[in-house]
């Protein structure tokens, strides 16, 4: 059973699923553009740490 579509709750079409319409496709694509939508990663910490190159030039 379907849902809808996620941004407007409209029934899907095969089209363009998960969504309605190129018109709701698109703006779902645009919040990523522009950074509303976010995939969760590592804390600032972890980030921290890993900024570090992998290896020196001396382990060449």
């Amino acid at each position: 059973m379907s849902k809808g579509c996620p941004i407007c709750s409209k029934p899907t079409n095969p089209a363009f699923k998960p969504f309605c319409s190129k018109r709701c496709a698109d703006v779902d694509l645009q919040r990523w553009l522009v950074g509303s939508y976010a995939v969760p990663g590592a804390g600032r910490e972890d980030e921290e740490e890993g900024a570090s190159a992998p290896f020196s030039r001396d382990e060449e």
